[in-house]
């Protein structure tokens, strides 16, 4: 296996300008994620690496070797497309070898590797069938197969999982994961869905509009989103946001709402009296509260879904929808009024301008531990 190493790349279509200066380093045996809308730039900056598509400017190295004007052939790299791309009149097994058998390999060699991959895949029983007479998951690992056969630097996935129905993506996304940690193996894996995004990946790349937005892992991205689009775009169901006026004192900040109401925020960096800002919260940390309840705000009650193990309610507050993520199972009447809350603590202040994300005051180590200490009576 390899790394993988993006310097400025960028890629433009005569005045179109697709990418504007990647940078990206994958480590050996890493599985990075690009996730975004379509049109980001994704599939694009994977094709780059792959060798199907030009770079305008920049560098792409796969290990040691910068592979800007090297073909795709000579790139040692395995790609797995959405389409599968399986030849119809080839067996699953002829269609795993059938690159080992282009490059002449010894029989006995392409007997063993195809052995080794269709155990690790459970095609055993399949090896004889032609595509025809597979379901999709059965298709797609026979794709992964090809790729495995290979033992490629580097594979590198085109939104693979996008033709299966919802219970076979949730299962190829397990099998994908526990093949990565078998083989680890150096994967960048595109999608659209943030789902596979935060399930699947050891790094995420956020991107949007050719720029990469954010880089981290899932936990990181979730819950320290860097900008409005990375909040929106990365949890499901989706953050809340609501606008507002920053009031400020020295001491206390909070948000004033269009319809007056005032919220209490988290002090930070960058906040001052008359900034537009966003408020940002996930629907698990909005709460229904008792109207005496500090800080909680009236809220109409517009649709009421329940999920099974957990609800999801739609409210308007401010003149914004929001939905608020419980474990139980209330009973409210569409149109009515009730009181929320939110984890002040847990809630994202971006400013409006740059959609950027104040981050809050980070206490000191010893700070938090006389807190802790006193709480404690001791």
């Amino acid at each position: 296996m390899a790394s993988i190493e993006i310097a400025n790349a960028r890629k433009s279509y005569g005045a179109v300008h697709v990418l504007h200066g990647i940078d990206l380093a994958i480590a050996d045996g890493e599985f990075i994620v690009l996730v975004g809308p379509s049109g980001c730039g994704k599939s694009t900056l994977l094709r780059m690496i792959a060798g199907l598509e030009d770079i305008t400017s920049g560098d792409i190295r796969i290990g040691d070797d910068i592979v800007n004007d090297l073909q795709p052939r000579d790139r040692d790299i395995a790609m797995v497309f959405q389409s599968y791309a399986l030849y119809p009149h080839m067996t699953v097994a002829q269609n795993m070898s059938y690159a080992l058998t282009l490059r002449k390999t010894a029989k006995e060699r392409i007997a063993e590797s195809l052995a080794g991959v269709s155990e690790i895949l459970g095609l055993n029983a399949l090896l004889d069938r032609r595509p025809k007479a597979l379901s999709g998951g059965q298709r797609q690992r026979v794709a992964m197969g090809r790729a495995i056969v290979r033992k490629p630097r580097a594979f590198l996935f085109d939104e693979p999982l996008s033709n299966l129905d919802a219970r076979l993506r949730e299962q190829m996304r397990t099998e994908i994961r526990k093949l990565h940690r078998r083989l680890n193996a150096t994967s960048v894996y595109v999608t659209h869905d943030q789902i596979e995004a935060m399930t699947m990946a050891d790094r995420i790349v956020a991107m949007h509009d050719g720029i990469i937005q954010q880089v981290g892992t899932p936990i990181e991205i979730y819950d320290h989103p860097a900008n409005i689009f990375v909040a929106s775009f990365i949890g499901s169901p989706a953050m809340n946001f609501l606008h507002g006026t920053c009031i400020k004192t020295d001491t206390t900040s909070a948000i004033r709402f269009a319809d007056g109401h005032i919220l209490p925020v988290a002090p930070r960096p960058g906040l001052y009296a008359g900034q537009e800002i966003t408020l940002g919260a996930r629907p698990e940390h909005v709460a229904i509260a008792a109207p005496e309840t500090p800080g909680a705000l009236p809220a109409r009650v517009d649709l009421i879904e329940p999920m099974g193990l957990s609800t999801l309610i739609h409210v308007t507050l401010a003149g914004h929808e929001l939905k608020i993520f419980t474990m139980d199972r209330p009973a409210f009447a569409i149109d009515s009024t009730i009181h929320i809350a939110f984890d002040i603590d847990k809630t994202h202040i971006f400013d409006r301008n740059s959609e950027l994300r104040l981050p809050p005051v980070i206490k000191a180590p010893e700070e938090t531990t006389k807190e802790t200490s006193g709480a404690n009576g001791t």
